[in-house]
């Protein structure tokens, strides 16, 4: 709920190229919530006997999601959906930014991560396609970046690394 009021006060998008495929976006998000729950991977190898796996696995999705609200809360009035273009945009470098330059990302990833490892190894193939989507749309998103703001965007880029810090 918090993350949807905060939507409500970010800045107008002068431009989204993903307005185009939210539909499949929606459909692909739908899909894999239905098969999570159709019991399509039910008998197959789950951890729900392995109490260490699921404290390991809740203690990386809390952790992801803990930096994927601090990301938010920095980003502020500048978040958007992937790939979108702001008004006034701003670059945030402060806060969780410091470390990384997609830190909702980074979040979501070990959120989905620990769901794997409290739930099911069968997630992983989840967190591999919520992986690539987010490295394509860091990508997309760094070169409008480097259009927006080419004079500090370049020495940002080189003093953080995408996702990982200090790796990727």
């Amino acid at each position: 709920m918090l993350w949807l009021a905060a939507a409500l006060t970010a800045k107008r998008a002068t431009r989204s190229r993903l307005r185009h495929f939210a539909g499949l976006r929606i459909a692909l998000f739908v899909i894999l919530v239905l098969v999570a729950h159709s019991g399509a991977f039910k008998g197959l190898h789950t951890l729900e006997s392995n109490p260490t796996l699921q404290g390991i696995g809740t203690a990386l999705f809390l952790t992801g999601l803990g930096l994927a609200l601090w990301a938010r809360v920095y980003l502020g009035r500048n978040w958007g959906t992937p790939m979108s273009e702001k008004v006034d945009a701003e670059l945030v470098v402060t806060g969780p930014y410091r470390y990384v330059r997609n830190p909702i990302y980074s979040g979501l990833i070990l959120a989905a991560l620990g769901t794997a490892v409290a739930v099911s190894w069968y997630w992983l193939v989840a967190v591999v396609f919520v992986g690539a989507y987010f490295i394509y749309s860091a990508t997309v998103e760094e070169r409008i970046m480097e259009r927006l703001f080419p004079n500090d965007y370049p020495a940002y880029k080189r003093s953080t690394k995408m996702l990982i810090p200090y790796v990727f």
